[in-house]
């Protein structure tokens, strides 16, 4: 009997740590850690010990004789993994901790509140002479696991446990609710704290620039994504979902979310953590069919396996693949002939083929993938009536090209899912090519390949770009967080002109509504509390004036 791990599996490689025999990869010293789709587990060398079970925080891992049926299929994902990756890559090889310097404190200012920041926190405040003050503007923290995440993939947000953990500690102190730049500006933090960290994600969508992008009818998927998670910012935005058909263009984990979401079934919906607007919304939608729009082919989607796998469980909703959008590169379906692709894209492809070969059911709604299409143009006068499209093809470089083949589908709404991009942060250098903070080794550097600016870290998509998910974000946060450590030991860190004691009065003088940990855990226990009652895992408040007014109130009236 073998360990398997599921589709929740976030990455944060937990359960590397704690292997007794090396079986579960890509570990965070392996390259191939940095793109990994999931953790797997090498079904030759687990000896069945359960230790990871019990460390994995989004319970991703069962041994393979108590898989529920949906989930058997990850039995062969795992085992396909070690078809071409080395299960003898090395665990994570631990460092000795740079030697504190004796008799000194170091307070560290962290702009963020989310798994990048959560990760550095949580090293830094292993060490009793670090403390750690995190600032975020929502009144919330956990950043993209509250507000991004799906409601549907409740067992990913149990990393939260994690970040609770950290949260807890003596030496940390929230000031959620207060806007840095705003209530507080970067020198005022830099003349506060011997370093600052800043882990804001990078929170902007991606245009199209193609003719029609603003109709109405036409929205970013990060817009939906934070709407119908209950995002105070985007409480109070409304989306005509009265047509029948939607295009969601990109192929990624968001796109596959956003498909999901619009043709999932009310009481499935109603069970989780969904905005109740949202649900209220969804519950009167017309849409029955999302067509997710792809430039390139299957061996190029972005979503991962355990995404693309995890539709075909959706009740009374077919996954659509017509057979000329399983079309392949001369270069793919040489290596898939000959057992030399790459195992994650191959499992890719075979599961398109099986989704193709699925019989449908009339009734059903639909999620058809369309690959190897690019929009051209969004049609329509004062909104969304439908997408003009080109068909494109592989060249024998392997390179997805236009044809002169064009098409149009009809859509009331056109979602726009090609990725996210960083913003400038006041008082730091940017990277406009990159849309990132230029950095080294997360030391902010003036300009790329420029000097480092002593006291300045950056982690998570604002340091390296908006790829890889919860465990990529792990890694770097931890990577940020020694970084930190080094400096404060080798004495490198500027001395700060003036204490951290004012920060509350001075954020209060400016307007801010401070929550502290007491704050977040009354708006914590009034959501779940509300949860419970209804059977969900929480109810989320949604504005910033409940959420803070929930955070003012006494224990008694939570309670």
């Amino acid at each position: 009997m073998a360990h398997v791990i599921t589709r929740p599996c976030c990455n944060d490689a937990s359960c590397v740590e704690v292997c007794p025999v090396n079986c579960i990869h890509p570990t965070p010293d392996e390259p191939e850690f940095l793109t990994a789709e999931m953790l797997y587990i090498d079904p030759e060398a687990c000896i069945d010990c359960g230790a990871c079970i019990d460390e994995c925080p989004v319970s991703a891992i069962f041994p393979d004789d108590q898989l529920e049926a949906k989930d058997e299929p990850y039995l062969q994902i795992n085992a396909d993994y070690f078809k071409d990756h080395d299960p003898d890559g090395g665990l994570v090889k631990p460092t000795r901790p740079p030697v504190m310097p004796e008799g000194k404190e170091l307070h560290v200012a962290v702009v963020g509140a989310g798994p990048a920041a959560f990760y550095a926190a949580g090293e830094l405040v292993k060490r009793g002479q670090v403390k750690v003050d995190m600032f975020d503007r929502l009144p919330t923290p956990y950043g993209l696991v509250r507000a991004g995440v799906s409601p549907d993939h409740a067992k990913t947000k149990g990393v939260e446990n994690t970040f609770a953990a950290t949260e807890k500690k003596a030496n940390f102190t929230y000031h959620l609710n207060v806007d840095v730049g705003t209530h507080i500006t970067h020198d005022e933090l830099n003349a506060r704290y011997g370093a600052i960290l800043y882990a804001v994600g990078a929170p902007h969508d991606r245009r199209l620039n193609i003719p029609g992008e603003d109709l109405t009818g036409s929205f970013a998927a990060t817009e939906f994504v934070a709407w119908y998670n209950g995002h105070p910012a985007y409480a109070d935005r409304t989306f005509d979902l009265s047509g029948e058909r939607a295009v969601v263009i990109g192929n990624g984990n968001v796109a596959l979310d956003v498909a999901r979401i619009l043709l999932t079934d009310d009481a499935v919906l109603a069970a989780t953590d969904i905005a109740d607007y949202a649900l209220d919304a969804l519950k009167a939608s017309s849409i029955t069919e999302v067509v997710v729009l792809g430039r390139r082919g299957i061996e190029h989607a972005a979503f991962t396996n355990a995404e693309f796998l995890s539709l075909g469980d959706l009740d009374g909703i077919d996954i659509v693949i017509e057979e000329a959008d399983l079309a392949l590169s001369e270069g793919t379906e040489a290596a898939l002939a000959d057992d030399t692709l790459d195992s994650t894209i191959a499992t890719k492809i075979r599961l398109a083929r099986e989704f193709a070969a699925r019989p449908r059911t009339e009734g059903n709604k639909r999620i058809v993938f369309r690959f190897l299409s690019s929009p051209l143009e969004i049609l329509g006068d004062e909104h969304v009536t439908g997408l003009h499209c080109m068909q494109n093809s592989y060249a024998p470089s392997g390179a997805a090209t236009p044809t002169s083949e064009t098409f149009d589908l009809d859509a009331s709404i056109v979602v726009r899912s090609v990725g996210y991009r960083g913003q400038p942060i006041p008082g730091l250098p940017f990277d406009r090519d990159r849309n990132v903070v230029p950095s080294d080794d997360a030391r902010v550097t003036d300009g790329p390949d420029g000097p480092v600016l002593p006291g300045l870290y950056v982690a998570g998509w604002i340091r390296r770009g908006p790829t890889g998910g919860i465990g990529r974000n792990r890694f770097c946060g931890e990577e940020a967080a020694a970084s930190i450590l080094a400096d404060f030991a080798a004495g490198s860190l500027p001395e700060p002109e003036r204490s951290v004691d004012d920060v509350p009065e001075l954020v209060a003088s400016r307007g801010a509504e401070r929550v502290d940990l007491d704050g977040w855990r009354r708006i914590d226990a009034a959501e779940r509390a509300a949860g419970k009652t209804e059977g969900r895992r929480r109810v989320k408040l949604v504005t910033v004036d409940e959420l803070v007014a929930t955070a003012r109130a006494t224990e008694e009236a939570v309670g």
